[in-house]
C-alpha cells in the first residue's frame, strides 16, 4: 500500500499527457489522458464520425469522402495535441484501413498528418488490445470479450491477465449494412454462417462477456434508460444474458424510432443499433453467458496497459485511482492509510466476515473518505456522494460504486437517510448497505479523534474485546475522550450489537 502511494505521489507531479487517435471504421477519435498511470485519467475526449468502413467489403475502397472527413478531423486533432502539450500520441488504424485497397495511402497520409507512426491493427492484434483493455478496467474478469467496430467483431477468452488466441469477423454495424444491402434476415444469415465456422464462444457458457464498442454502449445506455436505471455510468453496467436477449430481439423487431427513449441515442449511431443488436443475440443464443458486462475500455486503453511496466500492470485500478484522490484532495493523505490500518483491526476483532472483495472496497472508502472536505459541512455527504457515484473509476461494478458512495455518505452526515435518494440504495444488497452503514460509523469515530491528521488513530485503537466494543484512550490521549467522542463509539457499538466501552 504505501509503495501504491508513494508512486501515486510522485506521479501526479511528473509526466506530460499521452494520448491515443483510434482511426476506426465508424469514427475518428482523439483521447488524451492526464499521463501513462495504472488508471489513466482521460482530460479531453473528442470523435469525428466519417464513416470509413462504409461500402469497403463491397467496393474493396475507402470512400473519398470519407477520407477527406478523417483527414479533417486528423489535422484538428495533432493541432489540440500541440496545444495540450502532448509527450507521447499513439495512433491506430482498424479494419476499414486494413481492408481497403486504398488502405496504405490513407495510412501514410495519416502518419504524415499526425506527425507520429500508424499502428495498422490486424484482427489478432486489435482483439488482443481490447482483451488488454478489459484487463485493465475489470478487476479479476473471467470469460470472453467482444469488440465490436464499424467494420469487424474481435473476440478474445479471457481469464484474469491470461488471454486466449483473438479471432475477427467482418460483422461490424457498416459491413453488415453493407454486405446485407441493408436488409437484416440477409445480415442475419451472415452471422450464423461467420459464428457457425468459430470456437470461441464455446467458452462462454455461463460467463461474463465483456461488450466493448459504441453500437454495444449505445444499446446499453438505452436499455439503461428504458428500466430507468438510477447511476447513468456505463463502465460496469452489468445486464443478465437473458434480459439482454429479450431486449436485442426488441430492438431489431422493430423500428428504431419507436423505441422508448431513442432520443438517448445519437442520431448518427441509430442505423447501425439493429445490427449490433443481430451480432449480441447471436453470441448470447450461442455463448449463453451468465451476463453481459459493458465496458469503457477497449483498444485505447489496453494499449495503455501494455505500455506500462510489468509491476504497475499487477497494480488494483481501483485502489491506483482512489490514492490519486486521495493524494490531490484530502487534509492528510497519510491519515487515509492510517485509516485502512485501523478500519483492519476493528473488522479483524469484530468476528464480521468480510470477503476479499469487502476488505478491497473497505479500502478504498477509507482513501475516499475525506475528499469532499472542502464542501459546505451541510453538503459535504451529498457532494461525496455524487462525486464518488459518477468517478471514472475502473476496477469496479455499479454495487461496489454504490457502496463507495454510501460509505462516505454516512460517514458524513450519520445514520440518517431522510435526504438520500433511495434510487441508490436500490443498487446494493441488504449485506452492502449494512456494511456501508457500519463503516461510515467507523469512519465517524476516527474523524472525530483524529480531526483528519495522521498520528491518532495508531495509538487509540477501536476494537471489539470480550463482546464489547471498546475505544482506548490511554495516556495523552485521554483528554480527547468526550460526549461527542461517547455519541458515536454509542452508535456504532448499536450497529454491530455490542456495548459501548471508551477506556481512559
Amino acid at each position: 500500500m504505501s509503495e501504491m502511494l508513494s508512486g501515486a505521489a510522485n506521479g501526479l507531479v511528473s509526466g506530460a499527457p499521452t494520448a491515443v487517435i483510434d482511426i476506426g471504421s465508424n469514427s475518428v477519435r482523439l483521447v488524451v489522458y492526464e499521463r501513462l498511470s495504472r488508471s489513466p485519467t482521460p482530460i479531453f475526449n473528442e470523435k469525428a464520425s466519417c464513416g470509413l468502413g462504409r461500402e469497403v467489403l463491397t467496393t474493396g475502397r475507402l470512400n473519398a469522402e470519407a477520407v477527406a472527413k478523417a483527414l479533417a478531423a486528423l489535422r484538428r486533432f495533432r493541432v489540440l495535441c500541440d496545444r495540450m502539450g502532448v509527450g507521447k500520441l499513439y495512433v491506430l488504424a482498424t479494419a476499414a484501413a486494413r481492408d481497403a485497397s486504398n488502405g496504405p495511402e490513407f495510412v501514410r497520409a495519416c502518419a504524415e498528418i499526425c506527425r507520429a507512426d500508424v499502428e495498422l491493427l490486424s484482427g489478432k492484434r486489435e482483439a488482443q488490445l481490447s482483451a488488454l483493455g478489459i484487463v485493465s478496467g475489470v478487476y479479476h474478469a473471467n470469460g470472453v470479450v467482444g469488440d465490436l467496430g464499424g467494420g469487424s467483431l474481435e473476440l478474445a477468452e479471457l481469464h484474469g491477465h491470461k488471454i486466449g488466441s483473438g479471432v475477427t469477423f467482418p460483422l461490424g454495424g457498416l459491413a453488415l449494412q453493407d454486405t446485407s444491402g441493408r436488409s437484416l434476415k440477409k445480415a442475419d444469415k451472415i452471422v450464423k454462417d461467420a459464428f457457425a465456422k468459430d470456437k470461441h464462444l464455446d467458452h462462454l457458457k455461463g460467463r461474463t462477456f465483456y461488450a466493448v464498442g459504441g453500437t454495444w454502449r449505445a444499446l446499453a445506455r438505452l436499455h439503461m434508460f428504458q428500466r430507468g436505471y438510477p447511476l447513468h455510468v456505463m463502465h460496469g453496467y452489468i445486464v443478465p444474458a437473458k434480459e439482454m436477449l429479450e431486449f436485442v430481439r426488441l430492438v431489431r423487431r422493430v423500428p428504431i424510432d419507436t423505441l422508448s427513449r431513442i432520443d438517448t441515442v445519437s442520431e448518427v449511431r441509430r442505423p447501425l443499433l439493429a445490427y449490433g443488436a443481430l451480432v449480441l443475440e447471436h453470441i448470447i443464443r450461442i455463448g449463453k453467458p451468465a451476463n453481459i458486462f459493458v465496458s469503457a475500455q477497449g483498444v485505447r486503453e489496453g494499449l495503455l496497459f501494455e505500455l506500462l511496466p510489468e509491476a504497475d500492470r499487477t497494480v488494483d485500478p481501483l485502489l491506483s485511482a482512489t490514492s490519486e484522490l486521495n493524494e490531490l484532495r484530502s487534509r492528510s493523505p497519510a491519515h487515509g492509510w492510517e485509516l485502512i490500518a485501523w478500519t483492519d483491526r476493528f473488522m479483524a476483532s469484530t468476528g464480521i466476515e468480510e470477503s476479499v472483495e469487502e476488505k478491497r472496497l473497505r479500502h478504498a472508502a477509507c482513501l475516499l473518505a475525506d475528499i469532499s472536505w472542502r464542501a459546505h459541512p451541510d453538503y459535504r455527504g451529498e457532494q461525496a456522494l455524487n462525486l464518488i457515484a459518477h468517478a471514472a473509476f475502473i476496477g469496479l461494478d455499479h454495487p461496489g460504486r454504490a457502496f463507495l458512495a454510501l460509505a462516505i455518505y454516512y460517514r458524513h452526515v450519520g445514520l440518517i437517510d431522510e435526504d438520500l435518494s433511495p434510487r441508490i440504495r436500490e443498487l446494493v444488497s441488504t449485506r452492502f448497505l449494512d456494511r456501508a452503514r457500519i463503516l461510515g460509523a467507523v469512519m465517524r469515530v476516527g474523524y472525530i479523534l483524529s480531526a483528519a491528521m495522521p498520528g491518532t488513530l495508531p495509538l487509540a485503537p477501536l476494537t471489539v474485546d470480550k463482546g464489547k466494543l471498546t475505544l482506548h484512550l490511554e495516556g495523552d490521549l485521554a483528554p480527547l475522550a468526550g460526549d461527542r467522542i461517547n455519541s458515536r463509539v454509542r452508535t456504532l457499538a448499536r450497529l454491530i450489537g455490542r456495548e459501548p466501552v471508551v477506556v481512559t
